[in-house]
């Protein structure tokens, strides 16, 4: 399977928010863009469809930002996933025209299987377990930039 350009921003996205355990500090889309290489666009709509499902919250204003909720902390990658993705059929068996195998064809129904498979292995895992293992340490400098000498996050406009 293949994600979308928007299911991976807003993978990296719930990532970067959910290595940040301080509610303290400031981060804006701005500033998730450019730690997370994509354009501030693509990150704005797809931190607006996380809030939308309650996984991130929005405060606008000087002490506004980005936090991630309990939830979005808890949630498995299988069903983010599967709410940024849609849950589509791996094949489009009907579209544009109907496939002549339609009505008896068994590569339909081990593409579902191997799907139901598929994300069954990723809702082992929840975004919290993604940001405690060697990504973490990654994360955290982006993070935490000063630790590394830079200080970006004095950067927030």
């Amino acid at each position: 399977m293949q994600f979308s350009h928007f299911t991976d921003i807003g993978l990296r996205t719930i990532m970067r928010l959910a290595v940040d355990g301080d509610t303290d500090s400031r981060v804006t889309t701005k500033l998730i863009a450019r730690q997370v290489g994509a354009s501030e666009k693509h990150v704005a709509k797809a931190v607006s469809r996380l809030v939308d499902l309650g996984l991130l919250e929005a405060h606008r204003g000087r002490s506004g930002g980005l936090f991630i909720t309990a939830a979005g902390r808890a949630a498995s990658v299988g069903r983010l996933i599967r709410e940024l993705e849609g849950d589509r059929d791996v094949v489009e068996c009907g579209e544009p025209e109907p496939c002549p195998f339609l009505g008896a064809c068994r590569l339909r129904r081990i593409l579902a299987d191997a799907k139901k498979a598929f994300y069954a292995e990723l809702d082992r895992y929840s975004v919290e377990e993604l940001v405690t293992s060697s990504t973490g340490g990654l994360l955290q400098l982006l993070a935490h930039p000063g630790a590394n000498g830079s200080n970006e996050r004095d950067e927030i406009s």
